[in-house]
């Protein structure tokens, strides 16, 4: 579905993203893994055409650069890290915003579907009791989720998100994360995300890309570049110690 070739992103003299390849078919939950500073983020933002770039973004074959914003829109559906609101429009109003990659202005009546696909947003994020609030009123897990819908309207092939679950209560960080994997079993769908969790990353990911100081140190089946040695000099410290004593805290206090 997606192929990235050779994605190098640079700031002045400082190189953010360095050489990166991934492919990404349908069916896929790609996770993009590693510490801060990656260069997780800075790939996403060239995919979403909001910082230049080297290299190649292909979809089906196409220069993505070579699309038009609507086309590329209803293809790819990108919700990053840090999303905010400046005027007092309702949830349902920042929802339905989604829909304009299918036609001008919101909610048009040319797009026979957009009303649909609305509600459709609402209910799965759970905000149908808020779609009437002002989204300044809103917690930023809230804000979060209105976002997340807003995706969801648009309806994409391929969802690509950066920290999805970046502000959400444990409740709604399982339920979206649910949410995305039924979503991504439909035909033809397929999911890019950064994360920071890892465990969220074994538990949801159908691979992983991981990332250091810009560059893919590994790519493939969790297993295989989830290894306690590759992690152990990504993030400098021993990931699988810390890992087995979180989960004997809960074992202990279970216990008791």
């Amino acid at each position: 579905m997606l192929n990235a070739e050779h994605i190098t992103v640079r700031f002045g003299h400082y190189t953010a993203v360095e050489d990166v390849s991934l492919r990404l078919r349908a069916g896929d939950w790609l996770m993009l893994a590693g510490p801060n500073g990656a260069g997780k983020s800075t790939l996403v933002n060239a995919l979403a055409q909001t910082v230049p770039y080297e290299g190649r973004f292909l979809l089906g074959g196409k220069d993505i650069r070579d699309l038009r914003p609507a086309a590329l829109a209803r293809e790819i559906g990108v919700l990053s890290q840090r999303n905010r609101v400046e005027y007092a429009y309702t949830v349902e109003e920042i929802v339905g915003l989604g829909r304009y990659a299918h036609e001008k202005g919101f909610l048009s009546h040319r797009d026979g579907e957009g009303k649909e696909a609305v509600e459709k947003a609402l209910e799965l994020t759970g905000l149908t009791h808020l779609r009437r609030l002002s989204t300044l009123t809103l917690s930023g897990g809230e804000l979060q989720r209105v976002f997340l819908a807003q995706v969801f309207a648009q309806g994409p092939r391929i969802l690509v998100l950066d920290e999805p679950a970046n502000h959400l209560d444990l409740k709604y960080q399982q339920h979206i994360f649910d949410l995305i994997t039924e979503w991504r079993k439909q035909e033809n769908r397929a999911v890019l995300s950064v994360v920071h969790d890892l465990s969220l990353a074994r538990r949801y990911g159908t691979g992983v890309l991981l990332m250091h100081r810009g560059k893919c140190v590994a790519q493939g089946a969790m297993d295989a570049v989830f290894t306690p040695e590759r992690l152990k000099e990504v993030y400098e410290m021993d990931v699988y110690a810390w890992m087995r004593e979180l989960a004997e805290t809960w074992q202990q206090k279970s216990g008791n």
